[in-house]
């Protein structure tokens, strides 16, 4: 787990606005979850034979004995939400949330126990064209902010009834070659043969990579949907390539799941995942509900907009107010006051713990400010106030105090 420093905090809060606009701009609303969630709504969502719930959840008693988890994901808590507040009953809801997540893990490079995630879901969508919208909005992210290190891969898992036929055919296979599984395949051969695919282990690759694919196991309909979203995509201009090897560590996906994925950070690695997941709402215990979504690690997000070259546009004060000589401080107060009431949205700091005037100049030229406002004894006398332009070689003038501030709205605004 880890800090999050003031000069790396500016970058993330820079990304997190921009997602976030761009997220509303399509229609999708806030919510805020607990960190807290009862242990069972993880098993029941993600499902027991999964690394998240057999290793990597932080899983605790509480003192009513009741087993709680710090949640490893959002899907299963936004669900949760919706049906525990009626928000899934004859609506449909178009959601985002963002926040802390838990894995007990080993840590990799952008990787950490403690991480950060951005969470989109839209409940109650049916057909592909929200699959669609919501690689758009991924991919309009990557294109504002200058990401271009990263590839799109999507693929289909059916629904039930394909899966299990094509579980029959995996089962049939790796059964055929069980000599050559790790110990991690084997076990996953009798409760989820499918996670054999999602295998890490160098090892295995030449195994997983000869072994049936999903796509020629589709039911009709799920080739239909998966056809009507590369048409909409094609339609749109986003560049994708099909990997039948690509599934969702997670039990609940069906049908579509993609990933975005780079190199830029050393080991291959996807930054933001997603799929249709149309069985989780009623196997959480409401009515069958479709539902599609994306998560993206934050802390992989700001490595990757930083190895893209990216750097988050600076925020210094507008103006530093430097005050010398008996009253001025307390009018300097006074005035940074007046200010922030009557510029709308400007950025005023105020000289902290006296100093000499060259001494406050350096602290003025070093906070990245626009102007100086000099307040000495004199100005204070004549009601007037000295703005010196740090950044250009404009010369320094006197301004009235009671036309401080539309001057400076005018400046700041031109």
């Amino acid at each position: 787990m880890n800090d999050i420093l003031p000069e790396i905090a500016g970058t993330w809060r820079y990304l997190e606005s921009e997602v976030q606009d761009i997220v509303s701009s399509y229609g999708y609303n806030e919510i805020r979850l607990p960190i807290l969630e009862y242990t069972e709504l993880f098993k029941r969502s993600i499902g027991e034979v999964t690394d998240i719930v057999e290793k990597e959840m932080y899983t605790f008693l509480d003192r009513n004995d009741e087993s709680l988890t710090l949640r490893p994901e959002a899907t299963a808590s936004v669900v949760r939400a919706g049906l525990t507040n009626g928000l899934l009953h004859n609506q449909k809801q178009k959601l985002w949330t963002a926040g802390p997540m838990f894995r007990y893990e080993k840590p990799q490079k952008g990787r950490y126990r403690q991480f950060h995630q951005f969470d989109v879901e839209a409940l109650g969508y049916e057909g592909p064209d929200v699959d669609a919208e919501l690689i758009i909005m991924s991919a309009r992210m990557w294109k504002r902010l200058g990401i271009d290190k990263i590839r799109l891969e999507i693929n289909s898992l059916g629904v039930a009834e394909s899966r299990a036929s094509y579980r029959e055919a995996l089962v049939e296979y790796f059964t055929g070659v069980k000599n050559q599984l790790d110990e991690d395949s084997i076990r996953r051969l009798a409760q989820n043969p499918l996670r054999i695919l999602d295998s890490k282990n160098p090892d295995m690759q030449d195994i997983v990579a000869a072994a049936p694919v999903m796509l020629d196991y589709l039911d009709e309909e799920s080739a239909a949907h998966f056809a009507g979203l590369r048409s909409l995509l094609d339609a749109a201009g986003i560049d994708y390539e099909i990997n039948p090897r690509l599934v969702r560590g997670l039990d609940y996906y069906s049908r579509t799941v993609f990933e975005w994925i780079t190199d830029a950070l050393g080991s291959q690695g996807a930054v933001c995942s997603g799929g249709r997941y149309d069985g989780l709402v009623e196997k959480l215990g409401g009515r069958s509900t479709p539902a599609v979504g994306w998560a993206m690690g934050i802390e992989r997000f700001v490595a990757l907009f930083e190895a893209c070259g990216g750097k988050a546009p600076p925020s210094p004060p507008d103006v530093y107010i430097a005050a010398l000589g008996d009253g001025t401080v307390a009018r300097g107060f006074a005035l940074a006051e007046e200010l922030r009431d009557r510029v709308s949205g400007i950025r005023v700091d105020t000289n902290l713990g006296g100093g000499s005037f060259k001494a406050q100049m350096k602290r003025a030229d070093k906070s990245g400010a626009a102007y100086a406002l000099i307040l000495g004894e004199q100005e204070l006398s004549e009601g007037r106030i000295g703005c010196k332009p740090l950044r250009t070689s404009e010369e320094q003038e006197s301004i009235a105090l009671e036309n401080l501030a539309t001057v400076l709205h005018d400046k700041l605004s031109g």
